[in-house]
C-alpha cells in the first residue's frame, strides 16, 4: 500500500468522513477579497518565507529585480512578481533552502524628478534654492512617505519574499558595495574620464541613459540650407537639415568620394555664415548616401552621433553650442541666450535674408528622441562624463553563455544577447544629479598649468585634505548591476554570499536583456574574478556567474496586441484586477499567458475566467469534503474501481508533465494542462462520478475508497495549483487536509498518486469510452426533447464491447433505467467506441410532450430552411463568387452544410414523432 506523507487513519468510517465538518468551516462562498489580506501576513508572521543560511537543504535563490521606489506596480511588474513567486513556492514545497530577496532601486533621476516637482509646487523653489545635503534630506523624507507603495502591492498579491533581507540600492551596504567596484574598476583602468557624445536633458540637466529616451514621431521641417558662394558659377554646396539651430556647430560637409558632382569641391573651404572662427571643410565619406537628397551632409560633431563619429574618423573640430539648460551659448553670435526653438526660427530667417533657403521649407515627419521623465527632446550634446570600458566585461559576459555557464530561455533571445555584449559601447555612468552613489573621485587644488591631482577613494579610505569630490552620481544602472550579490554583503564574506550565490535564476522581459541582463553579467563576472574567494569559483576557472538561468518573458499588452499607455487609455492596474477578480485570478491570468519571449494580450475576460476557476475549485473541494473525501492511505490499486484507478494515473501524468513544464520555464503550458485537468477530468467527469461511487450512508468499501480517491486527487492538485494560486488552495487544502499550511507542504511525488504503478490502460480505455458514450445518449436525449431529469428506460447492449463494470455507471450519468415489462423501443441509438459500437434502444414514450416538441422542431426546421435559402442564394450569384475572396465563400459553403444537415436531423425528427 502506498504511504502519503500527510496520511491519516482511515480504519473507521467516522475518521474518513471528517471532511463533513471542515467543509461546514469554510464559507458559502468564495469571495478572496474577505480572506487574502489576513492569510498573507499569517504566512509572514509564522516566518514561512525567511531564508536559512545555515540550513543543510540545497540553496534556491531569486533576487527581485529591484523597482523604482517612486513606483506603483504595473502588469509587467504583476507578471514578473508572479512569475518568480511561482518559482520559490514550489522550490519551497520540493525541500530547498529559498531565499527570494527584495528590495528596492533608488532611481536616481525619477526620484529626483518628483521631489524638484514636490518642492516647486508646495514651496515654490528648486533644487538649487538648496544645498546638497539639505535636498538630499528633503529626498529621504519623500522616500520614507511615499517609497513603499510597491511593496504593499507586492503583499497584496502574495509575493512570498522574504522581507527580512529587504535591500535599498542606497543603503549602507550597497553603498559599500558601489564604492569597492568602482575602485577595484578603476584601479585596472577599466573606469575613465573623457568628452564623449551622450543623450542630454536639458530640463533635467544631466546625461541620460539610452532606455530612457523615447522615441516619437514629430512633424517638423526640412530646410535646404546653400553653403559657399551665392553665386552658382562659384563653389558651392546644398545640405538639408531638420535642425536647423545645430548649423552653429556645422564643421564641415561631407560628400561620399565616389560622387562625381563633387569631386572638385573635396578638401575646400567654406566660410561660416554666421560665426568667423569656423569654417567648413568637404570632406569624403562612405557613410554619406549620394542618393538620398543632394548627397551632401552638414556635420555637427557635438550634437549628432553620426557626425561625433565623422568627426572622430576625419579629426573635425567639436564646438559644443549649447549650456545644460538647451539654451545657445559660447557661440559668439547673437542667437546665443536663445532656446533651441527660439533659434531654429531666428536662425531660418537670418539665413533667408542672406539668401541661403534654397527650397521652400517643408513639413517633414521624423523620429525625435524624448525624455521619458521630463518629456523634452533630447539633445545629443558632447560632455565630459565618465565611462566604464566595456570590452573585457562584455566578453566574459558573452563567454559565459556560450560556455553554458547561464543559459537563456528561450534560446531564441541568445542572438540578441550576443548582438549586443558583442558590439558593446563604452558605458557613460555618471549623472549631473544629487540623489544617487556620488562618484568615489576627488580632485586636488589646481596646479598652475590648470591640472588637478585625481584620486579614487575606497570605501574604507580618507581623501588627502584639501581635495573636493566629483558634484556627479552615478547612474542607476551602476547600482543595480551588482544587485544579485550585494544584497547578500559582498564585498564582505556573510553566510548568505556562501549559501545562496550565484542565484538560480534571473525573471525578467526581454525588453531591458541588455541595460539590466547585460550589465549584471558584466559585473558579476568581473566581480568573482577579483574576488573568488567571496562569490565562488565558476567552471574550468571562469568567473562565476550572478545567476545559472535568465528567463525572459514578453510584454503584457491589451487585448489588441496593442502596448499598453496612458494615451491609448488601455492599461490595466492589477490592483484592480485584485479588488474585482482576487490576487490569485490575476496570478493565474498571467502565468497562463506566460510563453517564453511571447508578448502577452490581456483582458478582463481572462480575469474572469481565473475567478470561475477558482470558484470552480472551492465547489469541489466543499463537495468532496460534505461527501467524506479525505487525504488518507490509498487502498490497494485491485480494491479500486476503473474510475478511481483512471483518475490517479491521469494525476500522475499530469504531475510528471507539469514539473517537466516548470523546469523548462513553460509556466503557460503548466497553468492551461492543471486548468483542463481540473476543470474537465476532475471537477466535472471524475467528481460526476464520485457521486454514483459514494453512497449516502458511506458504508461501503467502495465508497469509502472513492472518498480516499477523490481527497487524494484534490490535494494532489491543490499542492500542484499553490505556486500560482496561493490564496484559495491554502484555504482549501487546509480545510481538506487538517494541516497547518499548504505552504511549506511537500511538493507532490508518484506516491501521492498512483504509487508509480503502470498506467492502466484498460481502466483509461472502458472510462473513455463510458464518457463517449454518456455524452452521445445526453446528446440523444437532449435532441429527443427529453428533460436532463427525465429518466428513460433503455437497454444497453456491450456485447461488441469491453465496459465490465461500467454499466451503472452509464445509467446513472445518462439517467437510464433498466427496462421493465412494458419496456416499448421508441428510438435507437449506435455509439462507435474504441473497440466496437454500443447499441442503444430506449423508451422515450411519456418523457416527451409531443406537441410542444413537434412546436420547437418546426421553429427549428424553419431557421434552418431560411439558412440554406440565404447560403444558396449567395452560391448561386456568379457575380458574388467572382468578387468574394476564397475564404469568404469557403464558410459560406461551410454554413450550407450545416444547414443541410439540420433540416435532415431535424425532418427525421419529425418524423419520428409521428
Amino acid at each position: 500500500m502506498t504511504e502519503h506523507p500527510n496520511e491519516q487513519s482511515t480504519a473507521q468510517p467516522k475518521e474518513q468522513l471528517i471532511g463533513t465538518n471542515r467543509a461546514q468551516a469554510l464559507p458559502k462562498s468564495w469571495e478572496p477579497q474577505t480572506v487574502e489580506q489576513d492569510l498573507y501576513q499569517g504566512w509572514v508572521d509564522a516566518g514561512y518565507f525567511q531564508a536559512d543560511p545555515d540550513s543543510d537543504k540545497p540553496a534556491y535563490s531569486i533576487v527581485l529585480p529591484p523597482p523604482n521606489v517612486t513606483g506603483q506596480l504595473h502588469m509587467g511588474h504583476a507578471l514578473d512578481h508572479t512569475l518568480m513567486d511561482s518559482l520559490i513556492r514550489r522550490k519551497r514545497m520540493q525541500g530547498f533552502a529559498t531565499l527570494w530577496l527584495p528590495g528596492a532601486d533608488h532611481a536616481g533621476i525619477a526620484t529626483q524628478s518628483k521631489v524638484e516637482a514636490k518642492l516647486k509646487e508646495t514651496e515654490g523653489k528648486s533644487r538649487w534654492d538648496y544645498d546638497r545635503e539639505d535636498f538630499i534630506a528633503k529626498v529621504w523624507e519623500w522616500k520614507e512617505q511615499y517609497g513603499g507603495t510597491i511593496q504593499t502591492q507586492m503583499r497584496a498579491i502574495g509575493d512570498s519574499v522574504d522581507w527580512s533581507r529587504e535591500r535599498f540600492t542606497l543603503d549602507e551596504g550597497l553603498s559599500r558595495a558601489v564604492q569597492t567596484i568602482f575602485k577595484m574598476l578603476y584601479d585596472e583602468g577599466l573606469i575613465y574620464r573623457a568628452n564623449r557624445l551622450v543623450n542630454w536633458s536639458p530640463v533635467l540637466e544631466t546625461a541620460v541613459s539610452d532606455i530612457e529616451v523615447v522615441y516619437k514621431d514629430v512633424e517638423g521641417e526640412l530646410v535646404s540650407i546653400r553653403y559657399g558662394s551665392l553665386d552658382d558659377s562659384q563653389p558651392h554646396l546644398v545640405v538639408a537639415t531638420t535642425r536647423v539651430e545645430t548649423m552653429l556647430g556645422d564643421v564641415a560637409i561631407a560628400v561620399h568620394p565616389e560622387d562625381e558632382r563633387y569631386q572638385h569641391l573635396i578638401g575646400t573651404e567654406f566660410a561660416h555664415p554666421f560665426r568667423e572662427d569656423l569654417t567648413l571643410k568637404v570632406i569624403a565619406d562612405d557613410y554619406v548616401d549620394r542618393e538620398f537628397g543632394t548627397g551632401a551632409v552638414k556635420i555637427t560633431p557635438a550634437h549628432d552621433p553620426n557626425d561625433y563619429a565623422m568627426g572622430q574618423r576625419h579629426n573635425l573640430d567639436m564646438p559644443n553650442i549649447m549650456d545644460d539648460t538647451g539654451h545657445i551659448a559660447n557661440t559668439g553670435t547673437q542667437f546665443d541666450g536663445l532656446t533651441r526653438e527660439e533659434a531654429r526660427v531666428q536662425i531660418r530667417e537670418a539665413l533667408r535674408e542672406q539668401g541661403r533657403i534654397v527650397k521652400e521649407i517643408r513639413p517633414y515627419v521624423h523620429s525625435v528622441g524624448h525624455s521619458e521623465r521630463s518629456g523634452e527632446a533630447i539633445e545629443p550634446r558632447l560632455s565630459l562624463q565618465w565611462f566604464v570600458k566595456v570590452e573585457q566585461l562584455a566578453q566574459m559576459s558573452g563567454d559565459a553563455v556560450r560556455a553554458g555557464d547561464v543559459r537563456i530561455h528561450p534560446a531564441s533571445q541568445e542572438p540578441r544577447y550576443f548582438e549586443w555584449v558583442d558590439d558593446m559601447h563604452d558605458w557613460c555612468i555618471s549623472r549631473q544629479l544629487w540623489w544617487g552613489h556620488r562618484i568615489p573621485i576627488w580632485y586636488g587644488p589646481e596646479q598652475a598649468d590648470g591640472s588637478r591631482d585625481i584620486v579614487c577613494v575606497g570605501p574604507d579610505e580618507q581623501a588627502p585634505e584639501g581635495y573636493v569630490q566629483d558634484p556627479d552620481v552615478l547612474d542607476t544602472w551602476f547600482s543595480s548591476a551588482l544587485w544579485p550579490f550585494s544584497t547578500m554583503g559582498w564585498p564582505e564574506a556573510t553566510p548568505e554570499l556562501e549559501k545562496f550565490y550565484p542565484t538560480n535564476v534571473l525573471v525578467t522581459g526581454y525588453d531591458i536583456l541588455f541595460f539590466w541582463v547585460a550589465r549584471m553579467m558584466m559585473f558579476g563576472t568581473f566581480a568573482a574574478k577579483h574576488t573568488p574567494e567571496l562569490l565562488g569559483q565558476g567552471a574550468d576557472g571562469r568567473p562565476q556567474i550572478p545567476f545559472q538561468d535568465v528567463y525572459l518573458h514578453g510584454l503584457v499588452r491589451d487585448e489588441q496586441g496593442r502596448k499598453m499607455s496612458k494615451s491609448l487609455g488601455n492599461g490595466i492596474d492589477p490592483m484592480d484586477w485584485v479588488r474585482d477578480y482576487g490576487a490569485d485570478a490575476l496570478r493565474f491570468t498571467l502565468a497562463r499567458g506566460a510563453n517564453p519571449g511571447v508578448d502577452l494580450p490581456l483582458g478582463a475576460d481572462a480575469a474572469a475566467s481565473a475567478r470561475n476557476f477558482a470558484t470552480k475549485l472551492f465547489n469541489a473541494t466543499k463537495f468532496a469534503l460534505m461527501n467524506g473525501a479525505g487525504v488518507g492511505t490509498l487502498p490497494d490499486r485491485e480494491q479500486l474501481t476503473d474510475a478511481d484507478r483512471w483518475i490517479l494515473d491521469r494525476a500522475e501524468q499530469v504531475r510528471q508533465q507539469v514539473d517537466e513544464y516548470l523546469d523548462n520555464y513553460q509556466f503557460a503550458k503548466a497553468s492551461e494542462l492543471l486548468y483542463h485537468f481540473a476543470w474537465d477530468e476532475l471537477c466535472d467527469w471524475y467528481v460526476e462520478i464520485a457521486k454514483t461511487q459514494i453512497p449516502r450512508d458511506g458504508q461501503s468499501t467502495q465508497g469509502r475508497n472513492t472518498q480516499i480517491v477523490l481527497g487524494r486527487v484534490l490535494d494532489v492538485v491543490l499542492r500542484l495549483l499553490h505556486p500560482t494560486m496561493p490564496f484559495v488552495t491554502e484555504v482549501l487544502w487546509k480545510a481538506l487536509t487538517g494541516k497547518d499550511t499548504v505552504v511549506t507542504a511537500p511538493w507532490p511525488t508518484a506516491a501521492d498518486t498512483n504509487g508509480g504503478a503502470s498506467t492502466d490502460e484498460v481502466a483509461a480505455r472502458r472510462i473513455a469510452d463510458a464518457d463517449k458514450l454518456i455524452t452521445e445518449l445526453r446528446r440523444f436525449r437532449s435532441d429527443q426533447g427529453v428533460k436532463p431529469s427525465q429518466k428513460v428506460p433503455g437497454r444497453l447492449d456491450f456485447s461488441a464491447v469491453d465496459l465490465a463494470g461500467q454499466e451503472e455507471l452509464v445509467r446513472n450519468l445518462a439517467n437510464t433505467t433498466v427496462p421493465g415489462e412494458d419496456f416499448a423501443v421508441s428510438a435507437t441509438i449506435e455509439v462507435r467506441l474504441s473497440q466496437g459500437t454500443v447499441e442503444v434502444a430506449l423508451d422515450t414514450s411519456g418523457a416527451v410532450d409531443v406537441a410542444a416538441e413537434r412546436k420547437r422542431l418546426e421553429k427549428d426546421l424553419a431557421k434552418a430552411n431560411k439558412e440554406l435559402e440565404q447560403t444558396a442564394k449567395k452560391l448561386g450569384n456568379e457575380a458574388f463568387l467572382a468578387k468574394a475572396p476564397d475564404e469568404v465563400v469557403a464558410k459560406i459553403r461551410t454554413r450550407q452544410q450545416i444547414a443541410q444537415e439540420e433540416v435532415a436531423r431535424i425532418g427525421a425528427r419529425l418524423e419520428a414523432l409521428q
